[in-house]
């Protein structure tokens, strides 16, 4: 289809929570992602009942797993996961193709309740300093690709860092989250909701896809390195990315063509289908059985009260329960 023959039409005005929008703006040569999460992220949250702030950092996590799950082109698993100093040591979000996603976080019980009344929980002193680790499984059959980048406390700061160093392709990111409080039957309501919207530039000529070599490169010492002028369609792109507020990535009123047609009108946009994703673990009886059959006898014998194992998934926290005269016999050791 030429680029003529684009059939063209108003904004979509109805929003939809749990959808991920792909777009292009040619003019500028950039494309990217608009993610919107209402239900998905407000049942991952809840299930876990996590102090506010590590909520709202899991949930950023949960945003930036998703725009970037999605974003492959593959049948597997993307795997988003941080290991810190911070109160908040550890992150993980499980994308599944086509669409499903879980997610957990590890915290410091005692430290939480301190920073929350010293500083309010912000996110870099929740964090700390340590890597990101992106991990990319296709099966069984196949090798795991991982990229790590260093993490100081912000996970966009971080993973701007990651496509500048590990893909270098200019990306900006937009993460948002928030409580949203309605009046419903028997009073206010507190739903947890979450926004985003990534967007890369993708030229045709590799010269204006250049960056700046990284620190120190290949330019001998002492020798003064010019200036790299950044792309003038880039530029215009990250500067009206900058000028969404975050209300507008998670308002359920605002769809996501009306923002980007509000972002992008005088260039023209296109969208495509949008992609759907759900909260949904991949826990199960038969699961856990299979897993607790593989322990030593000893082991299962620890595990053992009352009569039963009783184990819970960390990710959706569900309890199982397991009477070990059902497992198959443990092997010798």
């Amino acid at each position: 289809m030429t680029e003529s023959a684009v059939p063209m039409r108003t904004p979509d005005a109805v929003a939809i929570d749990d959808t991920v929008l792909p777009f292009q703006v040619d003019a500028l040569d950039v494309r990217g992602r608009v993610v919107r999460l209402g239900p998905m992220v407000d049942e991952i949250l809840r299930k876990h009942e996590y102090p506010e702030p590590v909520s709202k950092l899991l949930g950023e996590a949960i945003v930036l797993g998703t725009l970037l799950g999605t974003a492959l082109k593959i049948e597997g698993r993307f795997i988003l996961q941080t290991q810190t100093d911070g109160i908040v040591p550890m992150l993980v979000v499980d994308y599944r193709a086509p669409g499903d996603v879980r997610a957990c976080a590890r915290f410091d019980k005692e430290k939480i309740g301190e920073q929350i009344a010293a500083k309010g929980g912000e996110a870099a002193a929740l964090l700390g300093r340590g890597h990101m680790a992106m991990t990319i499984d296709q099966g069984s059959n196949t090798s795991r690709y991982q990229g790590l980048v260093e993490i100081a406390g912000d996970l966009q700061a971080a993973a701007h860092e990651y496509f500048y160093r590990s893909e270098q392709i200019p990306t900006r990111l937009r993460l948002a989250v928030a409580e949203d409080f309605r009046a419903e039957d028997g009073g206010m309501r507190r739903r947890w909701r979450a926004g985003g919207m990534m967007v890369q530039f993708l030229p045709k000529s590799e010269l204006r896809a250049r960056q700046r070599d990284f620190d120190p490169g290949d330019a001998p010492a002492g020798a003064v390195v010019p200036e790299m002028k950044e792309d003038d369609s880039w530029a215009e792109a990250q500067a009206l990315v900058e000028t969404v507020e975050p209300i507008e990535l998670i308002d359920p009123a605002l769809s996501h063509e009306r923002l980007l047609f509000r972002l992008f009108h005088e260039r023209g946009v296109r969208v495509f289908e949008n992609q759907e994703v759900r909260a949904q673990c991949s826990c199960s009886q038969d699961r856990i059985t299979d897993m607790l059959s593989r322990f030593s006898q000893d082991d299962r014998d620890h595990m053992v009260e009352n009569g039963k194992i009783s184990v819970t998934c960390e990710f959706c926290n569900t309890n199982y329960i397991v009477d070990p005269a059902e497992l198959p016999p443990a092997e010798k050791q």
